[in-house]
């Protein structure tokens, strides 16, 4: 596919999806919205790329809502006030649903960032299932700064991945957060030297990933989604009911040879080719 603000490249079994406004500092207009989430569904349901590496171009990883666009982002004011009003929430929905695409992708996402990762930037990263950054990095939950509730998934995935007090007062006064402060969090995986040590770190921990069986990895990231939204007992559930339909398929036997002679396998592709 092709994309006018991200650079999508498929390379065996890891795909990067870099944001590409530079000169912008990869502030998200609408265009780029709606690319990221094409893009990432159009890598769950077309390619056999087992984990994803999310960038950025240029100086920043993003500097979040495009403000010179945010009119053509948010929608048209003009009309029947409840008419208008249901036109913004569905357009709401449909930015959140962009995001959600790196959550629902089979493939794990591992988010290389650097420089600023500001508004949108918290959005997008709190969706993705592991962040790398580098010593340069800092973040900002930058909507209260401009009047704006957080609304594409901040404030409903964060409370997972940092503690609920600090959560609450980086969101509700909108200050600047450094790396070191995201690594004692546990907010980020790893500090990196530079952009390039970053996308390095995130390109190996997606290789990693990726020479895992793509079924038990798919299945993974389903069972800790599920689990995250629902009760223990769910969860025992659905996994029980997970596992009896996969369990017994040939890359459980490739696993054991593998953990019994410490000689490396090769896992089928997840989707046959139609080829």
């Amino acid at each position: 596919m092709e994309f006018e603000t991200l650079d999508v490249v498929v390379d065996g079994p890891v795909a990067t999806v870099t944001m590409n406004r530079p000169e912008k500092l990869n502030a998200m207009n609408g265009t780029m919205f709606r690319e990221i989430g094409e893009a990432f569904r159009w890598i769950d349901a077309d390619t056999n790329a087992r984990a994803i590496v999310l960038a950025g171009n240029g100086k920043h990883f993003t500097a979040g809502l495009d403000l010179k666009e945010s009119g053509a982002v948010l929608g048209a004011h003009e009309g029947d006030p409840a008419r208008v009003r249901e036109k913004l929430r569905r357009h709401i929905l449909f930015l959140q649903d962009c995001f959600t695409a790196l959550e629902e992708c089979r493939a794990p996402v591992v988010a290389a960032i650097h420089g600023a990762c500001l508004g949108g930037g918290i959005d997008l990263v709190s969706a993705c299932d592991i962040r790398v950054c580098t010593s340069e990095t800092w973040f900002s939950i930058q909507e209260i700064n401009v009047a704006i509730v957080a609304d594409v998934g901040t404030l409903q995935r964060a409370p997972y991945l940092l503690p609920n007090g600090v959560l609450r007062e980086l969101a509700l006064t909108g200050r600047k957060f450094l790396a070191d402060e995201a690594s004692k969090y546990g907010f980020v995986n790893a500090v990196e030297a530079d952009r390039d040590a970053a996308v390095a770190k995130a390109t190996a921990i997606a290789e990693e990933i990726a020479s895992k069986s793509p079924l038990a990895v798919a299945g993974t990231k389903a069972i800790l989604n599920h689990s995250r939204d629902h009760t223990i007992v769910d969860g025992l559930d659905y996994v029980a009911t997970w596992n009896s339909g996969q369990l017994l398929g040939e890359d459980l036997m490739k696993a054991a040879t593998t953990a019994l002679t410490r000689e490396t396998v090769e896992f089928s592709e997840l989707l046959e080719s139609d080829d």
